[in-house]
């Protein structure tokens, strides 16, 4: 018998066994998934970067300080790309043209947000298989998913750091707070067609995906910034970001996609109540 049968043989033995796993291979290799996660880094993208110039231009000097060091914490910034990040944020030169940027980012960043909200709140209809909610139903909910998305971002420095506690009840934290934001943000954003215990898987490897990136990017991100301004300049940075941005997001999708497979095949859909939905 060759490798391949046997392989073949194991995966039918196991399918047959554990039904999510049929489920769930056919979910995590379609192309959809990808597709959805790098839309959504791109979005991403499109909407912080005007963000932090009307941040920059409008926000008073304890929050611009504030979102200052919490990105610092979050990507561990040191050397050049952390003064680039200053010179946005606290901004340099005429006083005028920091506003005008500012009003043009704030416009921006109002239009790019709202596509921003939506890709995410398509991401997660698309792992539960629902169709997309109405814009009447959807609106104020991107709206107030946006804006508690930019409170956690600005809280991320002290909560890793436990509120001065230190990392050891920094990190526990910040899963327990991440896998509450992503079971909130699904509730929200599926228009409460999900009740909230079948959510808790996605939201759990979601908790764990962003813990676990959170971790690597402090020790990855500071080179790969400095290596990538030296190489290309700020344009390196930019492309290192958005990188980045596409990896997190694609960590994203693909749990709460899984969540979604999990919670709706045996075993968990019995103990979820999902099979009763």
């Amino acid at each position: 018998m060759s490798w391949a049968t046997r392989v073949r043989n194991i995966r039918a033995g196991a399918e047959k066994r554990f039904p999510v796993l049929t489920e769930l291979t056919a979910r995590l290799v379609s192309g959809n998934l990808l597709d959805a996660a790098t839309r959504l880094a791109a979005q991403a993208f499109l909407a912080a970067v005007p963000l932090l110039f009307a941040l920059g231009a409008f926000a008073p000097s304890g929050m611009r300080d504030q979102m200052l060091e919490s990105l610092r914490v979050v990507f561990g910034l040191t050397g050049t790309p952390d003064q680039q990040l200053q010179q946005v944020l606290n901004g340099t030169g005429d006083e005028g043209l920091r506003e005008t940027t500012g009003v043009v980012g704030a416009l921006v960043a109002l239009i790019s947000a709202t596509s921003f909200s939506r890709a995410m709140a398509r991401v997660c209809e698309r792992a539960w298989r629902l169709p997309k909610a109405g814009t009447r139903i959807g609106a104020w909910r991107w709206a107030v998913w946006l804006l508690a998305l930019v409170l956690v971002v600005l809280l991320q420095a002290p909560l890793r750091d436990g509120f001065g506690a230190g990392a050891w009840l920094g990190m526990p934290l910040y899963f327990l707070v991440s896998t509450g934001v992503w079971l909130w943000t699904q509730h929200l954003l599926l228009a409460k067609r999900i009740r909230w215990l079948p959510l808790l898987p996605g939201a759990l490897l979601a908790g764990t995906a962003t813990t676990v990136l959170g971790i690597t990017a402090r020790l990855y991100m500071p080179g790969a910034l400095d290596r990538a301004l030296a190489e290309y300049g700020s344009l390196g940075l930019v492309l290192t970001l958005l990188s980045w941005l596409i990896v997190v997001c694609a960590a994203l999708t693909f749990a709460v996609t899984i969540g979604a497979v999990l919670a709706q095949e045996p075993p968990l859909d019995r103990y979820l109540g999902t099979d009763r939905e």
